[in-house]
């Protein structure tokens, strides 16, 4: 029945705008006045996503970030039983062709599910919006497989350098998406991405090879990942970076410049080759823009690099590791697992340590 559900979701948004007039129609008529018109397709979108099923827990806890903070703003949990229940109507009007007592008691099912998950999300965040649309103002092929996307909120977005934003592209509606922003809050309000494509990741792939300059966006309520600097520490910071694990941490970089702290950082950015070092020409203006950071670029798979600069990024940054300073440590999985244990074994003391906990993009 799995498969069923996923295959009446792909048939309903075939007719994605339809579908959510429909179901904001169904919910305003139970719900008077709560979800707004406008927020109907994205809330659509992400619920029967949900609901359906197929998403990795990543995903699934990306779009149930978006959903809680709705369900909390639009004052819905009260009413999850009419949210459930629009979503099955809603399927079922536009899946007709597939619809079964079978399916629909599934649908029926799913729906109460995937709302009583939102509204147990809901009783832990805050009260801001769920969701910001933006429009891509800027992408850029910088390496093989990898974009550097700019985007602009059509609302300032307030997060903080070191957390990670749920994203959504339109060319795949409810498949949210973790991304770490690799900036510190701008004047303009805008936000740079950089992005992987994965071999299995539609996101990632459509964010890559078809998101264009003027495109829409929405951007989720940030969240922490354990990599956000205390602002009343003056101790001084080794970064140790593998692939896009870059983004937040040239975040960090920018905080630190925008504040007085007068720390020291050393950033040691991983790559397998020179080609791969995708955000070479930033690294080159902040170093040259600031005499209290040094960038180490390292090559795993580089014959051509210097001595200093070959090996793994983590033993690399362990013989430029100073008593006193807070180590953070950002990269893919495989560069993380195990990772406490080194700097541990290094003699970094436990509170020094910061890896990404949960959403690292």
């Amino acid at each position: 029945m799995t498969a069923a559900l996923a295959a009446s979701w792909t048939t309903t948004m075939r007719y994605a705008r339809p579908a959510a007039d429909h179901f904001w129609c169904t919910v305003e008529e139970r719900c008077p006045g709560l979800l707004p018109e406008r927020e109907a397709a994205v809330f659509l979108a992400a619920l029967g996503r949900l609901a359906s099923g197929g998403d990795d827990p990543a995903g699934r806890a990306a779009l149930l970030a978006v959903l809680g903070r709705a369900y909390h703003r639009y004052r819905l949990l009260p009413h999850q039983p009419a949210i459930a229940d629009a979503l099955t109507a809603t399927v079922a009007r536009h899946a007709a062709a597939q619809w079964t007592p079978e399916l629909a008691a599934a649908w029926e099912r799913a729906s109460q599910r995937a709302s009583a998950a939102a509204a147990r999300c809901a009783e832990r965040v805050g009260d801001s919006p769920a969701c910001w649309p933006a429009q891509a103002i800027g992408h850029d092929r910088a390496a093989d497989g990898i974009a550097i996307l700019t985007v602009r909120p059509w609302r300032r977005l307030p997060f903080q350098p070191g957390q990670a934003v749920p994203l959504c592209t339109e060319r795949w509606p409810g498949r949210w998406r973790w991304y770490s922003p690799a900036n510190a809050p701008r004047p303009d309000g805008t936000l740079e991405f950089h992005v992987r494509a994965v071999a299995a990741g539609t996101v990632s792939r459509a964010l890559v090879d078809a998101v264009r300059p003027g495109d829409q966006l929405w951007l989720g309520p940030p969240y922490g990942t354990g990599l956000a600097l205390d602002p009343a520490s003056p101790a001084d910071l080794l970064l140790v970076a593998g692939g896009t694990g870059l983004a937040p941490l040239r975040a960090l970089v920018e905080q630190v410049a925008a504040s007085p702290a007068g720390r020291r950082v050393t950033l040691v950015a991983g790559a397998r080759t020179l080609a791969d070092l995708y955000d070479s020409i930033s690294l080159d203006k902040l170093q040259c823009a600031h005499d209290w950071l040094t960038i180490v670029p390292v090559f795993s798979h580089d014959a051509a690099a210097e001595p200093g600069e070959r090996g793994d990024a983590l033993t690399v940054a362990l013989d430029h590791h100073r008593p006193g300073q807070e180590v953070y440590l950002c990269g893919p999985p495989a560069m993380v697992a195990g990772s406490r244990l080194r700097l541990l074994a290094a003699g970094v003391p436990a509170e020094r340590i910061h890896l990404p906990d949960r959403f690292a993009g």
